[in-house]
């Protein structure tokens, strides 16, 4: 495909040109391939920037709205119908085309430029930086669709037609990728020094080294279950190499975003200013009854009241078609969406949550697992300037099950990763849930006087009976021009790694 690349000399721009194109343009067509642009003229200084705004304008926009539905953070308003099919389990293989190919033309092949021209003049810091911000692109798009365009992706005319990988192969060559990355010399003179044109560290390399083996870390978890010798043996090997993983966010932060339009964080972006109303997003029963039950004072944070209410409230998943009264309707909570918050690709929370789980399987017991999981609750309720110290103490609603069985402290750790991550970062709580379990599925509709806050329901206006969604459909317009498409699946047909 050619594309025209518009490197913006801020930010911002950036992410207003991308939230404009997947929002309300559909901007290929058929003799266009979003898994071969060509590649165009630039410097990974400007071109890098630009290609974290597009993964953070999917990733914390229109996936953020996917994961936080399918992770029972909020539900689809019953006064609104923009969502409706997410909620239902009703997507077809159009449903986020955009969002696809966004992914494919704008932020990979964007990173793979910058990988391949730092790679020719001995940059490593970008090749770096370049590596590990693809390998959490591909990640997520090879969590969502299972098999996705990888090893014969990106050659730009040379192949418009690239095979679809399994999603254990990608998982491999991102790893390999991450490894090689590392592995370079990062005092050599040819190495760049962006400062603050390092949207996401400000330049400090080893945290990009951190990010690498954190996001190394995720992937060796989110494959336990599928391969459990080869994750752990992964697992040993991130502890003896000693890069350490994550103690800061690994996000692109506030202070990218004004609240201004198509300056804004690309959630709030797209549904605060984009749509035709801005109350969509109403409050889930599955989350709202957790926070209330343990009384979570996080709750003022993650919602907020609806039209002439001054008490919290909520819908019951997928009760979209509810015919309470409209001043009801409208009264009920609304997911609390800031212009300045930052999109987390790896929160400090989800770090340690990692760690936690990590511990626990290499050396069962150990007190450190603990400190892990202490340190990612404090993480979580800090990123609302919040103080979580009283629940993880001893009696604490949130303490750690020392004594429990390891499925107890699993259940433990993933549930507290659930609830650090409503926002932008809600996807990964819906892969969570795929690979663990957690948070456990309830046998009755949450408004039954049996059911117990948190547990995950089916939607009331689901149409897959019963079953949850397990994945994205494939891109009916990627079919189109490419015939190595895989044979269509159904949205309830699990990923590779979803064996528990």
């Amino acid at each position: 495909m050619k594309k025209k690349f518009l490197y913006k000399s801020t930010l911002v721009l950036s992410v207003a040109a991308l939230l404009t194109t997947t929002a309300c343009q559909d901007f290929l067509d058929v003799n266009k391939d979003p898994s071969n642009p060509e590649v165009g003229q630039g410097q990974p200084v400007s071109v890098f920037p630009a290609a974290v705004a597009s993964t953070a304008g999917t990733a914390g926009a229109q996936y953020a709205i996917l994961g936080g539905i399918w992770s029972q953070y909020w539900t689809q308003s019953a006064t609104a119908n923009q969502f409706k099919d997410i909620d239902a389990y009703n997507l077809t293989a159009s449903s986020l085309n955009n969002t696809f190919d966004e992914v494919y033309s704008g932020a990979l092949n964007d990173y793979q430029f910058v990988i391949k021209k730092s790679e020719a003049s001995g940059d490593w810091f970008y090749f770096l930086a370049g590596t590990v911000m693809k390998a959490y692109t591909l990640q997520i798009m090879a969590d969502l669709y299972d098999k996705v365009p990888y090893s014969e992706a990106f050659q730009g005319l040379d192949n418009l037609t690239p095979k679809y990988d399994d999603g254990d192969k990608v998982y491999a060559g991102l790893i390999a990728e991450l490894d090689n990355a590392l592995s370079k010399d990062f005092t050599a003179a040819t190495n760049s020094t962006p400062g603050t044109r390092d949207i996401v560290f400000g330049g400090k390399v080893d945290s990009w080294k951190r990010f690498a083996n954190t996001l190394k870390l995720k992937m060796y978890l989110r494959m336990i279950n599928a391969k459990p010798t080869e994750a752990l043996a992964g697992i040993q090997k991130l502890y003896t190499d000693n890069v350490g993983f994550l103690t800061t966010d690994a996000a692109m932060g506030a202070g990218n975003f004004q609240d201004a339009p198509d300056k804004s964080n690309p959630l709030y972006e797209y549904n605060n200013r984009r749509l035709n109303t801005t109350t969509n997003l109403r409050a889930s029963t599955t989350f709202m009854s957790w926070l209330k039950a343990n009384n979570d004072p996080r709750i003022a944070s993650v919602y907020k009241f609806g039209t002439g209410a001054t008490t919290y409230s909520s819908l019951d998943q997928g009760d979209f078609n509810n015919l309470q009264s409209t001043a009801v309707r409208n009264a009920i909570s609304i997911a609390n969406t800031t212009p300045l918050a930052p999109v987390h690709f790896i929160s400090t929370a989800e770090s340690y949550f990692l760690q936690a789980e990590a511990i626990e399987r290499l050396t069962p017991g150990a007190a450190t697992a603990k400190a892990a999981y202490d340190a990612g609750v404090k993480a979580a309720f800090a990123q609302y300037s919040l103080d979580g110290s009283s629940f993880i103490a001893a009696g604490g609603k949130y303490e750690y099950p020392v004594a429990g069985s390891f499925e107890q402290k699993l259940e433990a750790i993933i549930t507290q990763k659930w609830a650090s991550m409503a926002g932008s970062h809600a996807l990964e709580a819906y892969f969570e849930k795929n690979r663990t379990g957690y948070p456990k599925t309830s046998t009755v509709y949450s408004n039954n006087v049996a059911y117990i806050p948190g547990q995950f329901v089916y939607p009331k206006e689901g149409v897959t009976q019963g079953l949850f969604a397990k994945r994205l459909i494939f891109s009916d317009r990627d079919r189109q021009r490419n015939p190595n498409v895989p044979a269509m699946v159904s949205l309830t047909t699990k990923v590779w790694w979803d064996v528990k």
